[in-house]
């Protein structure tokens, strides 16, 4: 088998689970793309981090919502790195606009969407060609609890994440056979700016082991499936929720 190339772009990067994947793939030799929209500062603070970890990172600065955008950057980072590839792919980027439908406004409802899901077909679409190409790659959806039960407040969202989850159960099926695996990773309750504002006490005592996550152990169950370790694991929702949906 082809030497697989040790690029790794990981959306939504620069904090919270995306920053916590960023440092453990840097940990595992990758070197590390990583993608933020709005926050420079944290995503430098990212880039320092994967540095400390012993690996090479870089900073790309696009709204994975925005197609052309997307396109654009990817294909300048290609552009600059010849002979080279992204192996692993981390769809990481989403953000939360909670509310009951009949109040929900109806940008939030597109927001959400857009960034989760059309997300995801932004970036893939542009990275997936290589993989299939070269005849190896990776891509790890972050979808949710929310996309597997739904959870009432979060209409958008469970819907951003389901569609996440029947995507990657598709795609899993068109590009196996290239040797190139989709599987999707499905935190329950985990620490980060997303879950800061919840009523965590509360909300433990529904979860069996009687805690939130944390990021890093969202990030050493991504680590894995960016492994050879992985390879016959396709098509996979893999659960990290503490047994609260098993």
């Amino acid at each position: 088998m082809e030497t697989k190339a040790k690029y790794a772009l990981v959306t939504g990067g620069s904090r919270g689970i995306g920053k916590a994947i960023c440092i453990r793939l840097a940990q595992d030799g990758f070197k590390v793309i990583i993608n933020y929209v709005s926050n420079t500062a944290e995503a430098e603070n990212t880039l320092a981090a994967v540095q400390a970890a012993g690996s090479e990172g870089e900073i790309l600065r696009f709204n994975v919502a925005d197609a052309q955008a997307t396109q654009d950057a990817i294909s300048g980072w290609q552009a600059a790195h010849p002979g080279e590839y992204i192996s692993v792919l981390v769809n990481c980027a989403g953000i939360r606009k909670d509310n009951l439908m009949i109040m929900m406004p109806e940008d939030d409802w597109h927001k959400v969407l857009d960034i989760a899901l059309n997300g995801f077909y932004n970036c893939t679409k542009a990275c997936v060609r290589d993989m299939i190409t070269k005849r190896y790659g990776r891509i790890i959806n972050i979808a949710s609890l929310s996309g597997l039960k739904g959870v009432p407040g979060q209409t958008n969202y469970s819907a951003a994440k389901g569609g996440i989850i029947a995507a990657t159960k598709a795609l899993a099926q068109e590009i196996a056979k290239r040797k190139v695996t989709v599987n999707a990773v499905a935190p329950g309750f985990i620490h980060s700016d997303m879950t800061s504002e919840l009523p965590e006490a509360e909300l433990a005592k529904m979860i069996p082991m009687g805690r939130f996550g944390e990021p890093e152990e969202v990030a050493d169950l991504v680590s894995f499936l960016a492994s050879d370790r992985a390879a016959y694991i396709t098509g996979e929702v893999i659960n990290i929720n503490g047994g609260l949906y098993s």
